[in-house]
C-alpha cells in the first residue's frame, strides 16, 4: 500500500525560498511515496464561532486533506521571530475542534530557511512546539535551519536550484526522515 506524505509550506509568495526547499525535497523522497502538498492559503482565520456543524468547506476539505495523509513535511520562513500566520492559522484549522485534532500521530519534519544567518531558527522551534501540544512526533536529528538560504542556489537555465553540496544535506534530511516515519508507522 502506497503511503501518502503530505507537504505544507508556510509561504504564500510563489518563488519564496521555501517553495523551492520544499520542491527539492519532494523530488528527493522515494517513489514508493505519494507526495502531496496540502494547500493552506485559502483557508479562513480559525474562529470557534464558524466550527459549527456546518464549518466553512475549505477548512473541511483541508482536515480531510490531512487525514489522508500518513506524515507531514513543513517547510517556513520565519516572520519577526515567529511563524507566518498562514500556518499558524492551519494548525489551529487542523486541530479543532477540542477532540478532532486531524494532526494527531502523524510523523513530522519541520524546515525552515531564511536569507538571514541563523535560518529562521525561532520560527523552527516555536513550530516544534506547536507539533508536540498537536501531538505530531517530529524528527529531531538532524536539524534543519538552512541560513543564508539565497548562497545555497545556482540559476542554470533560469530557474534556481540547490547547489549539490546542499541538495546532499536535504537527501540526507529526507533520508532520516523516512526511516523515522517508517519506524513509527510500521
Amino acid at each position: 500500500m502506497t503511503q501518502t506524505l503530505g507537504i505544507l509550506v508556510g509561504s504564500l509568495r510563489q518563488n519564496s525560498y521555501n517553495r523551492i526547499v520544499a520542491d527539492t525535497f519532494r523530488s528527493l523522497i522515494p517513489s514508493q511515496y505519494d507526495v502531496t502538498e496540502i494547500a493552506i492559503a485559502h483557508l479562513p482565520f480559525y474562529n470557534e464561532d464558524l466550527d459549527t456543524t456546518q464549518p466553512p468547506v475549505a477548512w473541511t476539505d483541508f482536515r480531510q486533506t490531512v487525514q489522508g495523509v500518513a506524515g507531514i513535511l513543513i517547510f517556513s520562513p520565519e516572520y519577526n521571530r515567529g511563524v507566518p500566520a498562514v500556518l499558524k492559522n492551519a494548525f489551529d484549522v487542523g486541530s479543532r475542534p477540542r477532540g478532532q485534532n486531524v494532526f494527531a500521530g502523524k510523523p513530522a519534519l519541520v524546515v525552515t530557511a531564511s536569507p538571514g544567518a541563523i535560518g529562521g531558527y525561532a520560527a523552527n522551534n516555536s513550530i516544534r512546539q506547536t507539533l508536540t501540544f498537536l501531538d505530531m512526533p517530529t524528527l529531531q536529528q538532524p536539524e534543519a535551519y538552512i541560513g543564508n538560504v539565497n548562497a545555497h542556489l545556482s540559476e542554470d537555465g533560469g530557474k534556481p536550484h540547490f547547489k549539490p553540496d546542499t541538495v546532499d544535506f536535504f537527501s540526507l534530511i529526507v533520508e532520516r526522515y523516512i526511516a523515522f516515519f517508517e519506524r513509527l508507522t510500521s
